[in-house]
């Protein structure tokens, strides 16, 4: 039985699901070290940074499953989808701030204050890190692990 490539479908969801958990955990890490929120802008509120990094994971995912489509993806397609997530995550935050009441100003105090206090980069380089494991994942020919008695007829 020879091996298979995972599908572009399961390297995206596995790379996503990845990058999520390294984002979130990366919000409660900043926060625990510099003993502050990641976004700390008064009005603002914890729901539009929330579901600015439910729409940056999924706009990773989807720019990852375009981007491993192929059967052998290449590895510098994890800088065009960390890019993706990144702009994405401050978009949706913009977006997020003002639909939710928060107002032009705390918007795009939010979104500055997301740049300039780093997060966006840390996330940027999550998201690259991750989908550089979803290229590989795709890439990969493993296959399951074997007893050596299950070899003998290859």
């Amino acid at each position: 039985m020879g091996a298979q490539h995972l599908s572009a479908a399961a390297a995206a969801a596995f790379a996503g699901a990845a990058y999520g958990a390294l984002l979130v955990c990366a919000a409660g890490v900043v926060t625990l070290w510099t003993d502050a929120p990641v976004i700390d802008v008064p009005g603002l509120g914890v729901v539009p940074a929330m579901l600015a990094a439910v729409a940056a994971v999924f706009a990773f995912a989807g720019a990852l499953h375009r981007a491993v489509r192929p059967p052998r993806p290449a590895y510098t397609a994890a800088i065009g989808v960390a890019l993706t997530a990144a702009l994405a995550h401050l978009v949706s935050l913009w977006l997020f701030a003002v639909l939710l009441g928060s107002g032009l100003g705390v918007a795009g105090a939010a979104v500055a204050g997301s740049v300039t206090g780093g997060f966006s980069v840390l996330a940027a380089l999550l998201a690259a890190a991750c989908a550089w494991a979803g290229v590989a994942l795709r890439r990969t020919d493993a296959d399951r692990p074997r007893w050596p008695w299950e070899r003998r007829g290859e």
